[in-house]
């Protein structure tokens, strides 16, 4: 393939080719989806919906790939070891030891000194508030006569700005440790410019070229380099929302110690004002976010300071988060919510590429037409139902071992008709026997101008010069297969061979017999005609009721607009009749079953036998009382009762129309 779109020419000597360059490749295979489509099938045929069966397959991956359940899992234990990282109160904790080890120093210091002073900074330490913060804040302008003293107060004083704004800024905490005061300009001059920065972007007045400089001047200071304001805005509002998730998350005395100190250290850096403008313009970008909400806070051993608690309970709301998008359990979930970002930090690269993988596998089962999407409802396409079927059919040939069914197609001339003398061209299903003489003469007349090596006398057949012969009759059917919609079809587990059986019969009748025509009509409730793609995404009904006689008195209506073809009723069901509908039209339901019920039912039994039709029932519940009134509903049409394990319900259902397809009148 070429380099680019094309070869380049180099001088007079012709070109020169090399690897495609341009994207992807356009000359490579069609994505493989045989092995997908068939797992989808696979749920759907055993009674699952298509976006059910879908899902199923992306929780489970395909081709080597992992799939959201395995991602997930990996994700929850992540999601376990980041609960136990460590205590939120760390920060405070080593304020409270460096503040005694400054007060045991200083009065070390003061106690051999007979000064009266000495004895006043003595009684000064001793009325110092009992909590941190306030004393702290009544240390603030203490003479230190100790040096280990002035030492261990001013790491708490160094140790609570780094920590401040470590925890609203990722990574500060190490950035500014022995910060000199040109350092700390530089943070206040970033937080200046980044609320003006944020500011306009919250009034849609921001540009790329502002946020290029902004990062420019202050990119040292993010070191996950944001690409983007939305980037960057993003990665520090749910610092921030973590920042107050941390705060949450301690008692209340910590929490008030906490904020005091805090709000001492911004003070002291001129930041208080700028912080707090910073945290409302955060808001006010991601109001999305959960701002003030208590959530799981790290438990473990460890200390942690601010910013390290800040950043485990970010990771911890990350991982809660992606575990939600991973679990797709919720409305309207789509794999477009999965953050990739998130997933990386999680779990690395490979789990993104798990992830695209899954999500170009549900890509082009709608590009290559597999699937359909309307109305943000996801059907199969009739590619994949015409697929499906084709896949119920062949297993349920798969099981049929009686010796020579093969595909059941049956040349028999004599159960064909009477010969009319005639003759007609050889179309699509036939079953006729070929007139020999006429197809030969077709194709000898047909290759008679045409050139011959000398001594060639073959004739050579097309599919255009076969011939059929005339009958008086076609062999064409009539196909009605009632299926029971009941909810008890479920509870039995015998829905899923229900649909297969009648998916397999479609495929069978449309592909093998095109001659034949073919209705499903599934009854519940009420009764209704189902195409191959309904039934394909259907689920029992839960409303209660099997109201046989409308099943069939839908079955009578679609065999009178076939008179010339063989009828074929066929009904698969689990119970006795236990609706009716009214004269009205309204469905009547009652158990046990009402003798109205019954008599209705009878009555448009014997209506569909008097259109010659045989009626089979298939009974998938060894119930007595259910097998002996279907053996006295079949007596009166001249059918018969079969009782298959569901599993070889379709092997059942296909060979018996097979046999009731040649008709009564050619045994």
């Amino acid at each position: 393939m070429s380099t680019g779109a094309g070869g380049r020419r180099h001088g007079g000597r012709g070109y020169r080719y090399g690897r495609w360059h341009g994207g992807p490749d356009p000359l490579a295979a069609p994505y493989d989806l045989g092995n997908a489509v068939d797992e989808i099938g696979d749920s759907v045929l055993g009674g699952s919906g298509v976006r059910e069966a879908l899902r199923e397959l992306l929780r489970r991956g395909t081709e080597g790939r992992r799939g959201l359940d395995e991602l997930r899992r990996s994700v929850r234990e992540r999601l376990r070891r980041a609960r136990t990282a460590g205590r939120m109160d760390g920060t405070l904790q080593e304020v409270r030891e460096l503040l005694e080890r400054a007060l045991t120093a200083e009065r070390r210091e003061l106690f051999p000194d007979p000064d009266d002073v000495a004895r006043l900074a003595e009684a000064e330490l001793d009325a110092l508030p009992e909590d941190t913060a306030g004393a702290v804040r009544a240390l603030k302008d203490y003479p230190w006569r100790s040096d280990e003293a002035r030492e261990a107060f001013e790491r708490i004083q160094d140790l609570l700005r780094r920590e401040v704004l470590d925890s609203s800024f990722a990574s500060m905490k190490q950035a500014l440790e022995n910060a000199s005061e040109q350092d700390m300009q530089a943070v206040k001059d970033m937080v200046a410019d980044l609320s003006q920065l944020i500011d306009g972007h919250n009034r849609g007045e921001d540009t790329d070229e502002q946020f290029r400089a902004f990062m420019d001047e202050h990119g040292q200071f993010f070191p996950d380099d944001p690409q983007s304001i939305e980037e960057l805005i993003d990665s520090l509002a749910r610092r921030a929302a973590a920042q107050e998730r941390m705060m949450a998350g301690l008692s209340p005395e910590q929490r008030a110690e906490l904020s005091d100190l805090m709000s001492q250290a911004m003070a002291d850096m001129g930041l208080a004002s700028e912080m707090s403008h910073l945290q409302d313009a955060l808001r006010q970008a991601r109001p999305d976010l959960p701002w003030g909400q208590q959530g799981q806070v790290p438990d473990g051993e460890p200390s942690l300071g601010m910013g390290d608690a800040t950043s485990a309970v970010a990771e911890l709301a990350d991982l809660e988060a992606l575990s939600d998008q991973l679990s797709q359990g919720y409305a309207g979930a789509s794999l477009a919510d999965i953050d990739e970002e998130l997933l990386e930090r999680a779990l690395g690269r490979p789990a993104v590429d798990d992830l695209a993988a899954l999500r170009r596998l549900e890509r082009e089962l709608e590009r290559q037409g597999y699937l359909n999407r309307s109305d943000g409802k996801l059907e199969l396409s009739p590619k994949a139902v015409r697929r499906l079927g084709a896949t119920a059919l062949r297993r349920v040939f798969a099981t049929l071992d009686a010796p020579g069914r093969g595909d059941h197609d049956v040349a028999d001339a004599g159960a064909a008709g009477e010969l009319t003398g005639g003759s007609r061209e050889w179309r699509f299903g036939d079953e006729q026997p070929l007139d020999v003489v006429r197809t030969v003469k077709n194709a000898v007349l047909r290759t008679a101008g045409m050139p011959h090596a000398a001594g060639d006398r073959r004739v050579r057949i097309a599919v255009d010069d076969f011939e059929v012969v005339e009958t008086e009759r076609r062999t064409g059917a009539a196909v009605a297969l009632l299926v029971d919609l009941s909810y008890s079809m479920a509870l039995r587990g015998t829905w899923g061979a229900a649909k297969s059986t009648a998916m397999a019969l479609h495929s069978l009748v449309t592909t093998r017999f095109p001659q034949d025509a073919i209705q499903i009509i599934g009854f519940s409730s009420t009764a209704q005609v189902l195409r191959p793609e309904t039934l394909a995404e259907l689920s029992v009904d839960t409303l209660q009721g099997t109201n046989l006689q409308h099943g069939l008195m839908l079955a009578r209506r679609f065999l009178a607009r076939h008179r010339d073809a063989e009828p074929v009723v066929l009904v698969v069901t689990d119970g006795e009749p236990t609706a009716h509908l009214e004269e009205d039209g309204t469905p009547f339901f009652c158990w046990p079953p009402m003798p109205e019920t019954i008599a209705r039912t009878v009555a448009e039994m014997e209506r569909v036998a008097r259109t010659g039709a045989t009626v089979n029932v298939f009974a998938l519940d060894p119930d007595p009382g259910l097998i002996r009134f279907v053996h006295e509903l079949t007596q009166r049409a001249g059918g018969r009762v079969f009782q298959p394990d569901s599993d070889r319900l379709g092997e059942y259902v296909v060979a018996d129309y097979l046999r009731a397809r040649k008709g009564r009148r050619a045994h």
